[in-house]
């Protein structure tokens, strides 16, 4: 599963400077295509709402599915994103395509971090290359 937080379906015209040019739509069909190329079948979602958010990484620890995790503003305050991470029962990396360490400061600190299995921060649409590859290479 490849899991989005809020504003990231607005990709492409939101902050293109801070977020790129790439559209959500282009980040799905990159995430498709690589995952197919590395045997994985990826399913991208997208959602503004912290309890689908939670819910499907619910569903993920019962499916024991890896989880490539963009919290968006989620990161730095939702314990109940971070709570159901911490369930997490296979490989879950947090990504964001800017450097939050970078930017404001409340921006600097994640909640999720210390319970995901790795990060991968201020790569544009790359942070989710990685963050696939890790997961096929277990």
């Amino acid at each position: 599963m490849v899991l989005n937080g809020p504003n990231l379906g607005r990709l492409g015209s939101r902050e293109p400077g801070i977020y790129g040019t790439t559209t959500y739509a282009g980040l799905v069909e990159e995430c498709r295509t690589l995952g197919r190329e590395l045997g994985l079948d990826v399913d991208v979602r997208q959602t503004d709402d912290e309890g689908q958010l939670v819910r499907w990484l619910h569903e993920a620890a019962d499916r024991e599915v890896p989880v490539v995790l963009n919290p968006a503003a989620f990161t730095h305050y939702s314990y109940a994103v971070r709570d159901a991470v911490a369930q997490r029962t296979a490989q879950l990396i947090e990504v964001h395509l800017s450097q939050p360490h970078a930017r404001e400061p409340f921006r600097h600190h994640s909640v999720v971090s210390a319970v995901a299995g790795g990060t991968i921060a201020g790569l544009g649409i790359g942070s989710y290359r990685l963050a696939l590859h890790a997961i096929a290479a277990g």
